[in-house]
C-alpha cells in the first residue's frame, strides 16, 4: 500500500494490500478499503463504510459522513461500495439511517461524476452514470445502465428503472420505468431510450416491441391497469417487457406520464 505521510489513517481501519491513499486524507476506525483501490487528495472516508476493489476516489469527495437526516441519532448505519467505480470530485455520499436496511449501496463500475450527491439509503445497480451535480435525494433505487444528466434531481423514495436516460436539468417526483427517457424541468416520459438500447445490443425486435407497449399504456389509455392488461395480450412476452410490467405494477409513488 501507499500512504502519504500528510495522510491520517486510522489503526483501527482495514487497507488492503496495493491501496494508494492521498495527501491530506482522512480515513477513519470503521473504515475498509479492499486491494488496489485509489483515494485521492483531501478525500474524507468516515463511518462504517467498505469499499471494494479498484475503485478510484478523486480529490475532495466525502464518503460514508452523517445522513441528512433530523431522526439520525449517530447510530451504526452502513455505506457499501463495489467494485470498478470511478467517483470523481466533490462527490457526496451518505451511510444510511435506521429507517430501511441501514445500508446505503452502490454497485459496480459505476461513474459518478462532480459534485453529485448520494443520500442515505440509496441503492444503485452497475453501470449507472450520474453526470455533474446530479443529486438523489433518500431511499432511492437505481437500476443498471441507467444514465442521469447533468442538474437532475430525484425525489426521495423515487425508483429509477434499468437502462433509463434522464435528460439534464430536470426534477423527478415519480418513478420512471425501466428503458424509458425522460425531459423537460418537470420530468415527462419521452417515449423509449431507443439509441441507449441500440448502443447496448438491444434488438430490434425488443425495442420495437418495447415502443409498442409503451403506445399502448402511456398512448391508448388513461389507465396503466388497462394499459398493461392490453399489452399482455396484444404482445407477445419476453424478458425485457416483463421487466417494464412489473416495475410498473410494482409502483407505489406513481409513474411519470
Amino acid at each position: 500500500m501507499e500512504i502519504h505521510p500528510s495522510a491520517v489513517v486510522s489503526s483501527h481501519a482495514e487497507i488492503a494490500s496495493g491501496v494508494k491513499i492521498g495527501p491530506y486524507s482522512i480515513i477513519g476506525d470503521h473504515v475498509s478499503i479492499d486491494a488496489e483501490t485509489e483515494v485521492g487528495a483531501h478525500v474524507v472516508i468516515e463511518g462504517h463504510t467498505r469499499i471494494g476493489k479498484r475503485n478510484k476516489i478523486y480529490p475532495y469527495t466525502s464518503i460514508g459522513t452523517a445522513p441528512q437526516d433530523i431522526g439520525y441519532r449517530g447510530e451504526d448505519t452502513r455505506l457499501l461500495i463495489g467494485n470498478d467505480n470511478v467517483i470523481r470530485e466533490y462527490v457526496t455520499v451518505n451511510r444510511a439511517t435506521t429507517k430501511e436496511e441501514w445500508e446505503t449501496v452502490i454497485g459496480n463500475q459505476n461513474y459518478i461524476m462532480a459534485y453529485a450527491h448520494i443520500a442515505h439509503d440509496c441503492c444503485l445497480g452497475n453501470r449507472v452514470i450520474m453526470s455533474n451535480v446530479a443529486t438523489l435525494g433518500g431511499h432511492i433505487t437505481i437500476g443498471d445502465y441507467a444514465i442521469l444528466g447533468g442538474l437532475v434531481a430525484v425525489h426521495q423514495f423515487v425508483r429509477i428503472g434499468a437502462h433509463a436516460f434522464l435528460g439534464a436539468k430536470s426534477g423527478i417526483d415519480r418513478d420512471v420505468p425501466p428503458f424509458m427517457m425522460t425531459a423537460g424541468p418537470r420530468a415527462r416520459l419521452y417515449g423509449i431510450n431507443r439509441k441507449g438500447l441500440s448502443r447496448m445490443g438491444f434488438s430490434d425486435e425488443t425495442i420495437g416491441g418495447l415502443k409498442k407497449a409503451y403506445q399502448i399504456i402511456w398512448r391508448e389509455h388513461r389507465g396503466f391497469s388497462e394499459g398493461i392488461l392490453q399489452v399482455r395480450k396484444d404482445i407477445r412476452t419476453f424478458p425485457e417487457l416483463e421487466m417494464l410490467l412489473a416495475f410498473l405494477e410494482g409502483s407505489k409513488r406513481g409513474i411519470l406520464r
